[in-house]
């Protein structure tokens, strides 16, 4: 026989070391491959987190603009309320005196400002109508 024991056993081993050194370059062609695969994720990772970090600050900052702008909006609507009854009250009063003039009350004179209550009638009735835009623009 050609072939003996321990040159087929030879053969057999160097078959196995060549399927051994094909599988290892395999190998190494896949790690090098997620290798880059890393590095490519650890930039984007790196990109994800600085964006995550300037929408926290821009959220941060939105969130004092809005306070701000709620404080503003709340003195705002606070002095409107203030006018408004305001307003209220002087259309109440003028409409009161409209009604004791037009039912022939006898007037008054005011001594203390010197304005007497028929111009003071005549000045309420020409602000009744800015007075009614004024309190329907504030409702």
């Amino acid at each position: 026989m050609l072939f003996t024991l321990p040159l087929i056993v030879e053969i057999v081993l160097t078959g196995l070391l060549a399927a051994t050194l094909i599988y290892c370059a395999l190998l190494e062609r896949r790690l090098s491959a997620l290798r880059k695969g890393q590095d490519g994720l650890k930039a984007t990772i790196g990109e994800l987190n600085k964006a995550i970090i300037e929408a926290g600050t821009s959220m941060r900052m939105l969130k004092a603009a809005t306070a701000g702008a709620a404080g503003d909006l709340d003195d705002r609507l606070s002095r409107a309320r203030g006018l408004a009854d305001e307003l209220s009250l002087l259309t109440a009063s003028g409409e009161r005196i409209a009604d004791r003039i037009d039912r022939g009350v006898p007037e008054r004179p005011v001594k203390a400002s010197g304005i007497h209550p028929a111009s003071l009638a005549n000045r309420l009735d020409a602000l009744k109508p800015a007075a009614r835009t004024a309190m329907g623009a504030i409702r």
